[in-house]
């Protein structure tokens, strides 16, 4: 799901990225600059005759709730079998929320028009959560899953695993532009490599959200992406390049750490008899070929060639169902055959594969409609909540003062990425994460004479890669779904996505790893050369442009080297 779900995981198309943009620039608060982008008719406006601001502890009060209610869940209720769902906790926020706004000024019915406008936002996503589980469910039953990791087993060892896992999924992630996509394929097929290897699953699960994330964030197919390049009002391919200056490096980081971890695994963790008993159950359960694995380039090729997500991951489930009528016959009926209602149950309620190794039944058991639902109420929960939130007053009053205070690049990146960071954790949705600080900050960018794609870069930086970090925002739990872990267990181990925010934030305080408006580039050695301007609106633009020069003859900002 950047790869969060609204997500959609699949390719924006450029009307669509503008009606993100659209959606986006709504959810801005009352006094954000007309440049930046207008607010919502609808959404309320503190002025003396219509709904107030609440004061700052009151704008806090659902936010603390909800985190107290997930602390308590999370940290204090021991037993999951009575209760180990953040859907409750984000249940009560949103009563609270309501609360408040009405409590200042606004009506039942404007928090239910931000809730509504929220939710049908993120329709597109729930709808490919849907075919998610179809997809998984046909994989597994056509023998591609299966036959990903009877081969991995063969190709990969304890020390390789990590560098080349994460390269693998980088690379799947980048074609299809979907994070989600790629941990639903290979990403569930090495986890249970992982296993295999005697690997820590957090450790595996870790590495395979950096992979899928940074596949996603280079990615001009990816939903996020195409979104952040829009609400920054930016080029595409810009916010490509700049994202590269940031991703790029701590995906280095990041192979370089995998790789000391994979060196310094020892023989002891690994017993070659749990690989081989993988092998053998999945061996005498499926027909295992090469010619299994077509089903996974299908869905590369369709998103490569544009096709919209849900009619490509459509084409995708229907190849991996003629794969299993063709090849894995053994899935079929007892008499041979598959009737229709088989392959409705499979697709419903999941495949219900039973090989006699338990490692490997875990593993194939994923898929479905019905396993999707839990992941779908609480994207529905949290988005509803975001929209609660922006609607009672709350990220009005948070964050509306303090832009006021940021005048040197670095403050202004730091408040990027912490407003980010905020929206993901609070209002639990990476769309708000990308949506709410850009036309919050977007004119003091260019008041600091900086490019629109340093402005896309932050974003995603922090509103994408920490998205998947939390168990109760949609990317979280739908990660949380797909890989049998909860975030908080394979957070210290995905080190592209916790590294991002922080890389950004040290490079711009060093006064380094900087785009300006004109297109100099502040390089991570300090030199500056001028590279090519980032798009923005024309008048935009030449405001940018003219404050730099302005800066740069106060010796506030670097002059370009020869």
């Amino acid at each position: 799901m950047s790869d969060e779900p609204q997500e959609s995981t699949l390719p924006l198309d450029e009307t669509e990225a503008a009606r993100a943009a659209d959606a986006a620039a709504q959810a801005a608060p009352a006094n954000a600059p007309e440049s930046a982008a207008a607010p919502s008719p609808e959404q309320p406006t503190a002025t003396a005759e219509g709904p107030r601001l609440p004061p700052l502890w009151a704008a806090l009060l659902p936010i603390v709730i909800m985190v107290a209610l997930m602390v308590y869940v999370f940290g204090f209720i021991h037993d999951a079998e009575i209760y180990d769902a953040a859907h409750l906790p984000l249940a009560c926020s949103i009563v609270v929320s309501c609360i408040v706004g009405i409590a200042y000024g606004r009506k039942f019915s404007d928090m239910m028009k931000g809730i509504i406008e929220r939710i049908t936002t993120s329709l597109e996503a729930i709808l490919i959560l849907f075919m998610v589980g179809f997809l998984i469910s046909s994989f597994m039953i056509s023998g591609t899953i299966p036959a990903l990791i009877y081969y991995g087993l063969d190709l990969l060892s304890p020390q390789t695993f990590l560098p080349v896992g994460c390269i693998l999924c980088a690379l799947v992630g980048m074609a299809c532009g979907s994070s989600w996509t790629a941990t639903a394929t290979v990403g569930v097929a090495f986890m249970t490599i992982g296993t295999g290897l005697g690997i820590n699953p957090a450790l595996t699960a870790g590495m395979i959200i950096s992979g899928a994330y940074v596949g996603d964030k280079f990615s001009p197919l990816s939903d996020t992406t195409n979104l952040a390049a829009a609400v920054a009002e930016t080029d595409l391919f810009d916010h490509v390049r700049a994202m590269a200056s940031t991703t790029g490096p701590v995906f280095v980081i990041a192979l370089v750490i995998y790789t000391i971890l994979g060196v310094g695994v020892t023989g002891a963790g690994y017993d070659p008899s749990v690989a081989t008993g993988i092998q053998e159950a999945i061996a005498e359960t499926f027909w295992i070929n090469p010619v299994l694995l077509l089903p996974i380039v299908v869905v590369i090729v369709v998103c490569a060639m544009r096709v919209p997500g849900l009619i490509g991951i459509t084409v995708s489930v229907l190849v991996g169902i003629i794969f299993c009528v063709v090849f894995q016959t053994n899935m079929l009926g007892s008499d041979g055959s598959m009737a229709l209602a088989d392959i409705f149950a499979i697709l419903h309620y999941g495949p219900g594969i039973e090989t006699g190794n338990e490692l490997v039944d875990a593993a194939l058991s994923k898929g479905g409609l019905e396993n999707q639902m839990w992941t779908i109420s609480l994207i529905i929960l949290a988005v509803s909540f975001g929209g609660a939130l922006e609607r009672c007053g709350a990220v009005q009053r948070i964050f509306g003062s303090l832009k006021e205070r940021l005048n040197k690049p670095g403050s202004l990146v730091c408040a990027t990425l912490g407003t980010s960071l905020a929206c993901d954790a609070v209002m639990c949705d990476q769309y708000l994460g990308i949506g709410i600080p850009a036309p919050l900050y977007v004119d003091k960018y260019d008041e600091q004479g900086l490019g629109r794609n340093m402005l896309s870069r932050t974003l995603e930086d922090a509103g994408t890669m920490w998205s998947p970090l939390f168990p109760w925002t949609a990317c979280g739990a739908y990660q949380m779904s797909v890989l049998g872990l909860s975030p908080f267990a394979y957070f210290p181990f995905a080190f592209v996505n916790v590294l991002s925010p922080i890389f950004a934030a040290i490079t711009v305080l060093l006064k380094r790893n900087i785009f300006w408006a004109d297109g100099a580039y502040t390089n991570l050695l300090g030199k500056t050369k001028m590279k090519k301007p980032a798009a923005a609106p024309e008048e935009a633009h030449a405001l940018a442009v003219a404050n730099l020069e302005r800066l740069r003859a106060e010796g506030k900002a670097p002059v370009v080297s020869q």
